[in-house]
């Protein structure tokens, strides 16, 4: 049975501050739960309302096949875990990835995104690397945090399947990336045509916020821009549209 001390100390992991501290974070849903205890991380216990208990019987019953610490609670001190109006009524708690970031860079591409700080962007473009097979993604100190339940959800998962670093400076993550013979290229609605773009044999692709675009420190950084032409007469495409279209035409370069 949880204890108070203990319900406080998990519903404290809501809050950022909290989170950075511990290195843990809590997922909401049957399905992105399976997908971090199928990546073998490392899951610390396992919540479940009272409702979804008598609903659904078999899902205790698989859960109890994990050894994760399983406890039930009643719906009322679920929802203190929860920051969704409609809880699905499991949620779990994970620890942090430890990515060493000296050994970061053993892709041929990877990707990193300047001060993108809608989450559900974030988490969109997230899903987007997993899907088009994408290993390593630096997250720069002005975008959204990556553990904020709104970006959990909208990765689906995807967060598991990834080498996530966030970094303190991103320019400075970047310059010694460099060094280790990455080209930097920024999507950009004044770069260069995607489709006729010579692209390097390790590159770095930067998505900055859509509104802004890249800082002037990325601009006088990176080696080129990209783009995606535009046909009809949309003034611009959503960061994540955009970054599906661009890994699409880019990780074929690489298969």
């Amino acid at each position: 049975m949880l204890t108070n001390n203990e319900m406080k100390y998990y519903q404290s992991l809501l809050q950022k501050k909290k989170r950075r501290e511990e290195n843990k974070f809590i997922v909401e849903g049957k399905r992105i739960i399976e997908e971090g205890l199928q990546s073998n991380n490392n899951c610390e216990i396992i919540f479940l309302s009272s409702a979804i208990v008598g609903n659904s019987q078999s899902i205790y019953e698989e859960l109890l096949q994990t050894k994760v610490r399983l406890e039930i609670l009643k719906n009322q001190d679920f929802e203190k875990l929860s920051e969704t109006q409609h809880p699905q009524g499991i949620a779990a708690v994970f620890n942090k990835k430890n990515i060493d970031q000296k050994s970061f860079g053993h892709s041929e591409l990877i990707i990193a995104l300047e001060n993108v700080s809608d989450p559900g962007n974030a988490g969109t473009i997230l899903r987007n690397c997993d899907w088009f097979g994408i290993k390593e993604v630096i997250i720069g100190e002005n975008c959204v945090e990556l553990y904020n339940p709104k970006v959990l959800r909208a990765s689906m998962g995807s967060i598991f399947h990834l080498e996530i670093s966030e970094v303190n400076n991103l320019i400075l993550t970047l310059r010694e990336l460099k060094q280790k013979g990455y080209s930097i290229l920024c999507a950009d609605m004044k770069g260069k045509n995607i489709f006729e773009f010579q692209l390097d044999k390790k590159s770095i692709i930067i998505f900055s916020n859509e509104a802004d675009g890249p800082s002037l420190e990325i601009q006088n950084l990176i080696d080129d821009k990209i783009t995606i032409p535009r046909i009809g007469k949309a003034e611009s495409l959503n960061v994540a549209s955009a970054s599906a279209v661009l890994l699409a035409e880019l990780t074929k370069r690489y298969h």
